[in-house]
């Protein structure tokens, strides 16, 4: 079956780059017509000399297009990742019933069962309410996005997609959401007052100064206007991510001393600010001269 899936990838996934080499990893792994398969990020890391945050971006791509499903009711072995590739599993369907035309229609729905000699699994929950994320939802077939960052949408075969209440209300794409959070995109997401305390006790504000910091929220949103609305814990993750990684916006003067001439320019450290105080000491005249 894995052949089966890594055909279907090559001849009809719209995946392209990195995306189409982690799809294809995935479906290497496919274990029957169902198109389920177990991997890892380490795994996937390994497979397709990539960086964790580039096989992360990948993953999240497939999953915005459809051509992958995350199952987290699920899990393989060493508690891996369960995956999905729903378009295959039609596509696989559909080619056995112009083979079969005296068969029944090929069935979408996981059995688990069968996946048990896998080593896939269905997820073991804690009895306790707080940590339910679901209580409502069905027991097996659910699926989310990643953690953190977690997809919207609606990934159950046969059941509608659900649209504006409001014909004035744009319309989102919710097919990857499992808890039917409400998606906005980039432009629209606001700083959450949690995300602000985090890049204050990371450093991030003193090292970059409120401009800084501006230029670099600003240089996301330009950078994310292409990109499909998602939940805004998913765009607060996004942003740490790309603030932590930002460069200060120059180098500050070592020679400024605090009190005693220019201030130190915004981001720096106070690391920097006591060896600007000890190179400032030894220019200093010591009446010896």
């Amino acid at each position: 079956m894995s052949s089966e899936a890594r055909e279907w990838v090559w001849q009809h996934s719209s995946s392209r780059g990195n995306a189409r080499l982690v799809l294809l990893s995935i479906a290497d792994r496919v274990t029957d017509e169902q198109c389920i398969a177990w991997a890892s990020l380490t795994s996937l890391e390994e497979r397709t000399n990539a960086s964790r945050s580039t096989v992360r971006e990948a993953l999240d791509r497939l999953i915005d297009d459809g051509e992958l499903e995350q199952l987290d009711d699920l899990t393989g072995p060493q508690r891996s990742t369960v995956y999905r590739l729903p378009l295959a599993a039609k596509g696989m369907a559909h080619a056995a019933r112009e083979q079969e035309a005296d068969e029944h229609e090929a069935s979408l729905t996981l059995r688990i069962s069968a996946l048990r000699r896998y080593g896939i699994r269905p997820r073991e929950v804690p009895d306790s309410p707080a940590t339910d994320r679901n209580p409502a939802g069905p027991e097996t077939g659910t699926s989310r996005r990643k953690p953190a960052r977690r997809r919207t949408g609606n990934r159950h075969v046969g059941v509608p997609e659900t649209g504006p209440q409001n014909r004035s209300e744009p319309k989102v794409n919710r097919r990857y959401s499992s808890s039917g959070a409400a998606v906005t995109p980039a432009a629209e997401w606001q700083v959450d007052p949690a995300t602000h305390v985090w890049a204050r006790e990371q450093g991030h504000l003193d090292r970059l100064g409120k401009e800084g910091l501006q230029a670099a929220d600003a240089k996301w949103r330009a950078h994310r206007a292409d990109f499909k609305p998602r939940p805004a814990g998913a765009w607060a993750a996004d942003w740490r991510s790309w603030v932590a990684r930002e460069h200060a916006p120059g180098r500050p003067n070592l020679y400024a001393v605090l009190g005693n001439g220019p201030a130190p320019k915004g981001g720096m450290t106070r690391a920097e600010a006591h060896t600007a105080a000890l190179l400032a000491a030894l220019d200093e005249p010591t009446g010896t001269e």
